[in-house]
């Protein structure tokens, strides 16, 4: 409804339906470009998501474009007094090259592209805020004495008229639309243009094959220059030198690439691959249907509620997951081998193994299906679906939940629906697997 006032009158306001006008028009839909998502959080952040301190960052194409575009280059004797660095409104990169020389290298406007800009300052500049990750912090509680990530980070440059076109850089501007390169920074002249690389760099990798479907494999690991170069990775993350120079490789983001910031690790999907991946809501309908087959603990015969988000508090119903065998149980006090080791026999199949809460990864970002969660992570127990954890990939790999190393194990509830003939209470187990089921199923 559109509010008009009358010609004669300012204060007799004439109510008009929407739609009767031609001034009314319905809102366009956002285009997305696609999410940034941090590895080591389910789906949210501990202490809360807080303005752009989140634990994940959707980049929409912007009503205004604010990209920019490499202009031109000259060399200045004194930087910090020139005036494209003293110009709030001109966005340049200065390379320092000695105490009194400097090259500067001025950018323009560029209407065909829109600027995200990653770091960890709290400036406006900045569109997502980021902390230094701690692997199985998932309280929040744990400081880091001295970050490693840059206020400035990396930007991202996304095409407005190619969503899939999203180049990665080193390095953001600042307030004053100003990069500063110090003078122990490696740069170096190509082709007559100057390039760089930060302090702790900007590395990326590439899947191999498509994210989606889990048949992708990883890329080798690659750094991306202050123009968006790429290279191999240098002999040590601060070294001098920079690596040998990838001509057939791009900064272009693809579906499934992971980047380093030196303390967080975040993770590009696509607008394409998310259309192909599981919502939320796909996930919470997992977790309910595996809830709707009422999982029962074969020691206290209760049943077994799986979470979607980790409690402090104990709960009866919190289902626990032997990490050798994969079998899942309640909370009970059989087979304790000691409490100092945390070692506990599973009574289904008596093997010795650590115990652990099971909760769903709840963030569809990671995943790579909508298959079931049939899988845990040793040793912190996310659930996932088979591909996203991808076992046949061997020995450690770190979950995307929370970053804890490990292997990881199938979980075992018994609840397939297929093989039921009844929703009676799973009253029976088969010998040896252990395997439970109500009674006419198991006949």
């Amino acid at each position: 409804m559109v509010v008009k006032r009358a010609a004669d009158s300012a204060d007799s306001p004439i109510l008009e339906e929407a739609g009767e006008s031609g001034s009314e028009q319905k809102p366009k839909p956002l285009v997305k470009y696609g999410e940034l998502v941090i590895l080591g959080y389910n789906g949210y952040l501990p202490a809360g998501e807080r303005g752009r301190r989140r634990s994940k960052f959707v980049l929409y194409r912007r009503q205004t474009p604010n990209g920019v575009r490499r202009s031109k280059h000259y060399v200045v004797k004194t930087p910090h007094s020139s005036k494209a660095i003293l110009d709030a409104s001109q966005h340049s990169i200065s390379y320092t090259l000695s105490r009194n020389q400097a090259v500067i290298v001025e950018y323009t406007e560029d209407p065909d592209t829109d600027m995200f800009q990653i770091g960890r300052s709290s400036e406006s500049p900045i569109d997502f805020v980021v902390m230094d990750t701690v692997a199985g912090d998932k309280t929040g509680d744990t400081k880091v004495q001295q970050s490693t990530i840059s206020r400035f980070a990396c930007r991202i440059l996304s095409d407005r008229n190619d969503v899939n076109n999203c180049r990665i850089y080193a390095a953001g501007f600042d307030s004053s639309r100003n990069i500063f390169l110090g003078e122990k920074a490696t740069k170096w002249t190509e082709n007559h243009e100057i390039d760089g690389l930060t302090t702790n760099g900007v590395l990326m990798m590439h899947p191999r094959g498509d994210f989606c479907g889990g048949q992708a494999t990883c890329g080798p690991w690659r750094e991306t220059s202050v123009g968006g170069a790429v290279f191999s990775l240098r002999e040590s993350r601060s070294a001098q030198q920079k690596g040998l120079p990838c001509q057939a490789e791009s900064n272009v983001l693809k579906d499934g690439t992971m980047i380093d910031l030196c303390g967080a690790t975040l993770l590009w999907r696509s607008a394409e691959g998310l259309n192909n991946s599981p919502t939320k809501r796909d996930l919470e309908a997992l977790v309910d249907e595996l809830n709707a087959g009422r999982p029962q603990c074969p020691v206290g015969l209760n049943t077994l509620v799986i979470p979607r988000k980790v409690s402090p508090q104990q709960d009866l119903n919190q289902p626990y997951v032997y990490l050798h065998c994969g079998h899942v149980q309640g909370e009970h006090s059989w087979g304790q081998e000691g409490s100092e080791t945390g070692v506990r026999r599973c009574p289904m199949c008596l093997t010795d193994g650590p115990v652990v809460r099971v909760c769903m990864g709840i963030e569809p970002a990671f995943y790579v299906d909508v298959a079931p969660p049939t899988y845990a992570f040793n040793p912190c127990g996310h659930m996932a679906s088979e591909r996203t954890v991808n076992p046949v990939h061997s020995g450690p790999r770190p979950c995307p939940m929370c970053l804890t190393d490990g292997p990881v194990v199938r979980v075992c509830m018994g609840i397939e629906p297929a093989f039921y003939v009844d929703v009676a209470p799973p009253t029976y187990a088969f010998n040896p697997c252990g395997h439970m089921a109500s009674e006419r199923t198991v006949k």
